[in-house]
């Protein structure tokens, strides 16, 4: 009976840190994946994990109240990894709307597929291109990796350690925010010498409609720069999106 509570343990131990990892990683915590999709996935590779993966748990040397505890610590370091992967997966989406409200596209929302809000649809747009990319490239092999060398830093039933956690999520923040800014670079150049044009155009043509010039001016070079310089790069982010990973996530 002990052995049956502690496999089961494990069990629940496996699943706690696979779903609180899916609850927030790129793509399938989305709402375009069905709830039942998600749940099945997530079960399937539960069972799988805790077949292979040895536990800490030994039969009857655990109380109730430790194994809520191991199941909170299960909980957290799932979450923390979740957290990781979704913000450098969110760098193309952020240069996408910084590049949007250079354009004047700010206030022209469509419904994001993924998430069910509204938001820009230049930046849907890249998020989609990365999106299909991410898994052309066999990208969701890499989440599975994740996990299988999460369980290797940290088997099930141990504790982790809560400051190289912070660590890691805190400096997937930062990056996130450096590297789309980073990647809308080029294009926010672009609009500052544009707008040093106007100005220039503003000056020696006071009769010229500047305000309609800019707006068409800079849709236009906001569309140039996207197709020229951020989609090469975005097909490139994807080994570093591999990368990062493999750096910062708390392991």
């Amino acid at each position: 009976m002990e052995l049956m509570i502690t496999k089961l343990l494990g069990f629940v131990l496996v699943l706690t840190r696979i779903s609180s990892f899916f609850l927030v990683a790129p793509v399938f915590s989305g709402d375009a994946v069905p709830v039942r999709i998600r749940v099945a996935i997530v079960l399937l590779i539960s069972v799988f994990f805790s077949t292979i993966i040895p536990s800490a748990v030994h039969p009857g040397q655990i109380s109730a109240l430790e194994a809520m505890l191991l199941i909170s610590d299960e909980a957290i370091y799932g979450l923390a990894l979740g957290l990781v992967a979704i913000f450098i997966f969110s760098v193309v989406k952020l240069s996408g709307q910084i590049i949007e409200r250079e354009m004047g596209l700010a206030m022209a929302e469509v419904l994001d597929p993924l998430t069910g809000e509204s938001a820009e649809p230049l930046s849907i747009l890249l998020e989609m291109i990365f999106i299909l990319l991410f898994l052309s490239a066999n990208g969701h092999h890499l989440l599975l990796s994740i996990i299988a060398r999460s369980y290797q830093a940290f088997p099930s039933g141990s504790i982790p350690t809560i400051p190289v956690l912070v660590e890691g999520t805190v400096k997937a923040g930062s990056i996130m925010l450096i590297a789309c800014l980073r990647l809308a670079a080029p294009m926010l150049a672009a609009f500052l010498l544009l707008l040093v044009v106007l100005a220039v155009f503003a000056r020696i043509m006071p009769d010229m409609d500047i305000l309609f010039i800019s707006m068409t001016l800079t849709v236009g070079l906001g569309l140039l720069m996207t197709g020229t310089f951020l989609l090469p790069f975005i097909n490139g982010f994807v080994a570093e999106f591999a990368d990062w990973m493999s750096k910062l996530a708390p392991l």
